[in-house]
């Protein structure tokens, strides 16, 4: 797997929910680790995943819906196994209440916790607490003003679920 990790600028506004971009620098070398307490973002269709990267290859998140049809804890997992097969990115929070090794304890502090709410407490709610202190999604806010994208992110999760449910059966 080679991870392209790209520094982006939390205070750029996404266009749409289901069209997150943010303004990125250069990309760093692939075989390089993100830096310890980094909050990740993970590009998908119609959507972005978040975590923190705690070192040792190894980031926290909130698993939410991203293994089934179900939601599920925040939990520990591979580097490899959160991108999922895309690129990742840091994302930049030059104003962080918490950084490095506080970052990752707060995040390791809610493992196990089972609360996702796609609206209120999913996993950029999660990486946003573990850095700056209060839990916010940037996606969220985009859905609700332009609700449009909303459906469309709704509808590129269910495809989701649907294909990650119809593997796990066979």
């Amino acid at each position: 797997m080679s991870l392209d990790l790209q520094l982006m600028n939390r205070s750029a506004d996404a266009a749409s929910c289901a069209d997150v971009r943010s303004v990125a620098r250069p990309a760093t070398p692939a075989a390089e680790e993100p830096p310890l307490g980094a909050h990740l973002v993970s590009l998908r269709t119609g959507y972005s995943h978040h975590g923190i990267y705690v070192g040792a290859g190894r980031v926290v998140h909130y698993a939410g819906l991203c293994k089934s049809l179900h939601r599920g804890p925040v939990e520990e997992v591979t580097l490899e196994r959160f991108a999922a097969g895309h690129e990742v990115a840091v994302v930049a929070h030059p104003l962080a209440a918490y950084a490095g090794r506080a970052a990752v304890a707060r995040a390791r502090s809610r493992l196990g916790e089972d609360r996702y709410r796609l609206l209120s407490n999913n996993c950029e709610h999660f990486c946003t607490w573990c850095v700056d202190g209060k839990g916010r999604s940037e996606q969220v806010r985009a859905c609700v003003a332009h609700p449009l994208a909303g459906l469309r992110v709704v509808r590129a999760l269910v495809h989701a679920r649907r294909s990650a449910y119809a593997m796990q059966a066979a």
